[in-house]
């Protein structure tokens, strides 16, 4: 018997594929199915999580092409970004070469796996192919009124004499020197997502094949508010200040007033005055902050007096203005109006700092004491201290008071979105370059369509310090404007990684087009995507850049479609001992050791087999060797009876046994086939193949009572269903069948619904409860049959001899219990 030489065999397979491009694919008649991994950053080295995510998706590919379906399956590289500027920084090498090197690595990896990619489709963020359209993008955008300029505060690190990103950021110090970073404005591209905020909220409902709980991520991150926006004077001042709130029924009891430090407010408020000195110490120690830690709902409320005054539009009184670690100049309109009865940050900073609680809502029932409180009363309930609105119900007064308002003029109804327009820009080399370019006399200019792409310098410098490397190219630099034609400068700053990737899917449809961003007939065919496959963690900012961008190009009539993806299924991670694989942790495993050791189909089956793909996926080397030795098993089988069944002629004249075992054929391509096409369950597919490779065992056992064409279909049927998970090796033993083809262009097979309606079950017999017998009946038996069967059976007759039976209870097919004493 030749042994299972998985290493042999695995890159034999991967050879054949490649040399007869089983998985390259054009637009047809057929029904089309798109599946697609979200590409990954190329690091040069696969890990277990990459592993999964590609299985998950190269089963469904694989199965859909059984099913018929015409499978487009792409992959491509998200291939900008900061780590190789920091390769280049750390051992002088420049960006370009590192990404190309790491890219080929591991495409070298992933065709070890077996994963059936149409390579012809391929894409990489990075190549000016690509990032030509980018550009052509962020123009469409431009001239559609979606980018604007304006400035912004940045990380910035004195020492290095650079801006850096949040992950460059370790605990308030620069990752690279240790020094503390700070923050500098600057002038930065926006794109203007916040146009499309109610057209992302209002179509998250037709995402139906969407997880419920990334629904939610994207509708509590675009954080539609209904409210009123609140006109809070000045006392001494001409200004004013807006604050947005969702509870107007809550105006009189505001009782102080909190910036955020960053607001225009409150350095004029405070220029020249006592107060300044400290507001600006106060200012400057946030800026160490993120705002996360800001925001955070355990980190103690800090603020400060800037010594003016605001009045209160309702009860004219004066009320303090405060600054505030917890309030923020990107959410609302930079400034809330403070209720600390009705709120658990303002009591919290009110108790902290001696401030006013003024009660406005107390309980039907008066269940608490409003005007003794020890926390925050946030309910509903009736209205007090409010005026004329006295004595109303709380939710009735919401609305009466927004329209008082609005009738005096005070504020305005209005609608308010969490969602903060998009930053794209980033001060480093590797990245998409922004097509602008910067004239004295015209201001900022778009590059003209017909100079695209706008390439990346080859002549730059990565010293870690200064400005973006593209700052020390003379040659990009210093261009011509596209206006007037005089001497100008380009944009040196790079466009977020993010952009890269909002449209890729897009792009696979048609790659290779060097006249349009992509045809619209190839895109009509392909989109949208099938299914999308991808980590929990991009549930926000990818999945809602990529809907707007496909809404954005949708209206601009080159996107067939508005939203990109029908279906998405969010994989787990893939943990050991309880914790995710990281190299400071020391728990990661390689899939290159796995691969090297067990083959890549059973690098495959295990971490397909050990968990549903939305759940966490516990690693086991134990598992790993049981999912080898089922691999080895399997072979065995087939090796030691393809020889004497290749002649098998059909015979359907079927013994009992016979019967037994072509129900478990027919159940296990039913269960297989469900598992696969509506639930994704291939842990429990993959058992359900195991079940049948057992009974093929003992049914072998038979010798020559077997049915031999049936035993034939039960190996055929094992290696056409396990065939998606472990591609290599059911190639093999397919072939061995004695076929000329592929079996992935094989009919995945239908079962036979009278296969599986049984003659005969197994009946338990239960005396008082508790089981005595179990017997195989006819599943025609009446129910007064069945008890006679029951009873006249020889162990149940002897244990119930010279007892009194009170009754007998039947359960057709399934059991009968007999009552004695």
């Amino acid at each position: 018997m030749p042994k299972y030489d998985f290493s042999q065999i695995e890159k034999k397979w991967q050879d054949y594929w490649e040399k007869n491009k089983m998985f390259e694919t054009v637009e047809n008649e057929k029904e089309k199915y798109y599946v697609l991994e979200m590409f990954p950053y190329p690091s040069g080295k696969l890990h277990m999580g990459h592993v999964r995510n590609y299985s998950i998706g190269d089963v469904i590919a694989r199965f859909k092409k059984m099913k018929g379906f015409n499978v487009l399956h792409p992959m491509g590289w998200d291939s900008f970004g900061l780590p190789a500027e920091n390769a280049a920084i750390k051992h002088g090498i420049h960006p370009n070469k590192w990404t190309w090197e790491n890219i080929e690595e591991m495409r070298r990896q992933l065709k070890e796996l077996g994963i059936s990619y149409d390579w012809n489709r391929e894409v990489a963020t990075c190549h000016p192919d690509y990032y030509k359209w980018t550009q052509w993008i962020f123009l469409q955008f431009y001239k559609k009124g979606l980018v604007y300029k304006k400035k912004y505060p940045v990380n910035w690190c004195p020492s290095c004499e650079t801006v850096l990103a949040n992950e460059q950021v370790v605990g308030g110090h620069c990752e690279r020197c240790d020094s503390l970073v700070g923050k500098k404005d600057l002038e930065q591209w926006y794109f203007k997502i916040t146009d499309y905020a109610e057209k992302l909220l209002e179509d998250i409902e037709k995402l139906k094949g969407w997880p419920e709980k990334v629904k939610t991520m994207q509708k509590n991150w675009i954080g539609k508010s209904v409210g009123a926006e609140v006109e809070f004077k000045i006392d001494d001042s001409d200004k004013i200040l807006n604050v947005f709130t969702t509870r107007p029924d809550t105006i009189y009891g505001v009782t102080y007033m909190v910036l955020a430090p960053e607001h225009p407010y409150v350095t004029e408020l405070t220029k020249g005055t006592e107060y300044e000195k400290s507001v600006k110490e106060f200012v400057e120690k946030l800026q160490y902050l993120s705002e996360i830690e800001r925001t955070a709902t355990n980190v103690e409320k800090e603020g400060m007096f800037i010594g003016k005054y605001a009045v209160n539009p309702l009860t004219g009184k004066n009320i303090p203005i405060y600054i505030a670690n917890y309030v923020l100049m990107d959410y609302g309109t930079g400034a809330i109006m403070a209720v600390p009865a009705h709120d658990e940050r303002d009591f919290e900073f009110a108790k902290k700092y001696d401030l006013e609680i003024v009660p406005v809502i107390k309980p039907k029932d008066d269940s608490v004491d409003v005007y003794n409180l020890d926390k925050a009363y946030t309910n509903e309930g009736v209205m007090v201290n409010s005026g004329k609105f006295d004595g109303m119900d709380s939710k009735e007064a919401l609305v009466q008071i927004s329209d008082y308002l609005e009738k005096e003029g005070l504020g305005k109804k209005t609608i308010n979105f969490r969602l903060r327009d998009w930053l794209i820009s980033r001060q480093r080399y590797w990245g998409t370059p922004i097509p602008i370019v910067n004239c004295k006399d015209c201001g900022s200019v778009p590059v003209d369509e017909k100079d695209l792409p706008v390439m990346l310098p080859t002549d730059v410098v990565f010293s870690g310090k200064g400005e973006s490397p593209l700052t020390t190219s003379k040659e990009f630099i210093h261009t011509k404007c596209p206006k007037c034609g005089k001497d100008a400068t380009r944009e040196t700053d790079t466009m977020d990684t993010f952009v890269d990737s909002s449209w890729y899917f897009l792009r696979y449809t048609d790659p290779s087009n060097s006249e349009a961003v992509f045809g619209y007939d190839k895109a009509k065919y392909w989109m949208d995507v099938d299914q999308y496959i991808g980590g929990v963690e991009h549930a926000i900012l990818h999945l809602l850049y990529a809907r707007f961008f496909t809404k954005v190009l949708n209206d601009l009539g080159y996107s067939p479609v508005s939203e990109p993806f029908k279906n998405l299924l969010t994989q787990g991670m893939v943990l050991k001992d309880g914790a995710k694989m990281s190299k400071s942790k020391g728990n990661v495993v390689s899939p290159k050791e796995i691969i090297e050791k067990y083959g890549a189909d059973t690098a495959r089956l295990f971490i397909l087999f050990a968990a549903p793909p939305d759940r966490d996926l516990e690693w086991s080397d134990t598992g790993v060797e049981g999912c080898f030795r089922f691999l080895n098993r399997v072979w065995r089988v087939i090796d030691e009876l393809k020889d004497s069944l290749i002649d098998a002629k059909e015979d359907n004249v079927y013994s009992k046994e016979d019967k037994k075992f072509r129900y478990m054929i027919h159940i296990t391509i039913k269960r297989v086939t469900e598992d696969v096409e509506e639930r994704f369950n291939f842990n429990t597919a993959i058992s359900a193949i195991m079940e049948l490779v057992n009974e093929i065992y003992k049914y072998k056992e038979l010798g020559e009572k077997c049915n031999k064409s049936l035993l034939r279909e039960a190996l055929e049927t094992v290696i056409i269903l396990l065939a998606p998970f472990a591609p290599h090796i059911t190639e093999e033993l397919w072939h061995s069948m004695g076929y000329d083809s592929s079996v992935h262009a094989h009919e995945w097979p239908s079962y036979d619904k009278d296969a599986i309606v049984k003659d005969e079950v197994e009946i338990v017999i239960q005396i008082n409860g508790k089981v005595k017998e179990k017997i195989e009946v006819s599943t025609a038996l009446t129910k007064e049959e069945l008890e006679k069967e029951a009873l006249a059976n020889d162990k149940i007759t002897s244990l119930i001899e010279g007892k009194q039976i009170i009754k007998v209870i039947v359960v057709p097919k399934k059991l009968v219990n007999i009552v004695i004493r």
